[in-house]
């Protein structure tokens, strides 16, 4: 593409298509354009790609269960995990089709679980099956439940070297990467959109369409862009998930999701590829990204998990990592959907706007991208 002049990363001239941020959804997002024959250049104020979201979450292909139905979440989580697996075979990216247990501890959860199928039914989630507490005694011996709910098509995988696949993808259709280039500004012109860049290189530059996949900064840029509505400048919030790692070997093979209560997923176990056990996330409502892990925050996670796995042992726990969720709803609101605001929402050509793309944004990659290179088709 001769539109990178050098190693820096400086760009000349009029652009066809900007994609700002390389995490996995703004990679997935430059991968469809590029596949449709677009030059694409993804701007990066990071030094590496997925330097936030994308690289600080538990790595879980999600099935499409709990999301509210006809919603963007349910929509492109089961569209996008439908076709995650078929990719990640063909291109050799390591995963582990493991498998998800709900799991209800008590008779009030077990009824439960016929809603959340019957949800996931409906956002076309059709392989989850009941177990019942003598056949999850043979699944999982240190599990204590009454019943659960089987998600076969659950599944964790390298969330890196997806991105990389993606990178490559686009690369090699003559896509590029401009690393330490911070967009601070943008304004909507009638024959194009300027972006205002600091970092290895200070400048401004055109471009025809411009994909706004900043993450968690994503509404701070959408606020300042000229020509954009205020009712298309939603405010962000950030929170913070801390993930706690157990010292030793864990002795599950599923992943195990307790019923969700009124405030939350709850403590759930993980796995990662090399079979380390995680907990978490849970949620702490911050100023700013922030991905200490308060070792205190710890103490909480051991009664909750001993609800299904009363082997944990005392001093187990120790803080493993945080995350920061892109959020659209304040603390006490009710979750917000994805928000993908293109020409037809805000009414300027050749702009779309991601907000609130948090998980499942991982699974829902790849049905996101096209989505988004779609909205800007000529």
């Amino acid at each position: 593409m001769g539109n990178v002049s050098d190693q820096r990363g400086c760009l000349l001239d009029r652009l066809d298509c900007v994609v700002i941020g390389a995490g996995v959804v703004g990679l997935a997002s430059a991968r469809a354009l590029a596949m449709q024959g677009r030059e694409v250049v993804v701007l990066e104020k990071a030094k590496l790609i997925g330097s936030e979201t994308s690289s600080h979450n538990s790595e879980v292909i999600h099935a499409g269960i709990y999301y509210a139905a006809d919603s963007l979440k349910a929509r492109f989580c089961v569209e996008g995990r439908k076709r995650l697996y078929p990719f990640m075979e063909e291109r050799g990216i390591e995963h582990n089709k493991c498998g998800k247990l709900i799991v209800a501890t008590n008779a009030a959860q077990v009824a439960e679980l016929a809603s959340i199928k019957q949800r996931a039914e409906r956002n076309g989630v059709d392989d989850l099956r009941f177990v019942e507490k003598a056949e999850l005694q043979d699944l999982e011996p240190a599990l204590r439940a009454e019943a659960a709910l089987l998600s076969p098509s659950t599944g964790i995988l390298d969330s890196h070297g997806l991105m990389l696949a993606y990178q490559g993808d686009m690369e090699d259709r003559g896509g590029a990467i401009a690393f330490g280039s911070s967009v601070d500004a943008m304004d909507v012109q009638d024959d194009g959109i300027v972006l205002t860049i600091s970092g290895d290189t200070e400048m401004t530059l055109k471009a025809k369409t411009v994909v706004n996949s900043a993450g968690f900064s994503a509404p701070l840029l959408a606020a300042q862009t000229k020509g954009l509505s205020p009712a298309h400048q939603p405010t962000g919030y950030y929170a913070k998930g801390n993930y706690f790692t157990l010292a030793g070997r864990v002795p599950f093979s599923k992943l195990i999701y307790p019923v969700p209560e009124k405030a939350g997923l709850g403590v759930h176990l993980t796995l990662d590829l090399g079979g380390q056990a995680r907990f978490g996330p849970d949620v702490e409502w911050v100023e700013g990204p922030d991905y200490a892990v308060d070792a205190t925050r710890g103490e909480s996670f051991y009664a909750a998990i001993r609800n299904y796995w009363p082997g944990l042992e005392d001093e187990s726990l120790q803080p493993g990592y945080a995350g920061i969720r892109p959020k659209l709803q304040a603390p006490g609101e009710p979750a917000h959907d994805f928000r993908i605001d293109g020409p037809k929402e805000h009414g300027l050509p050749g702009l779309v706007n991601l907000f609130g793309i948090e998980s499942p944004g991982l699974t829902s990659s790849l049905a996101i991208g096209d989505y988004v290179a779609n909205q800007l088709r000529d």
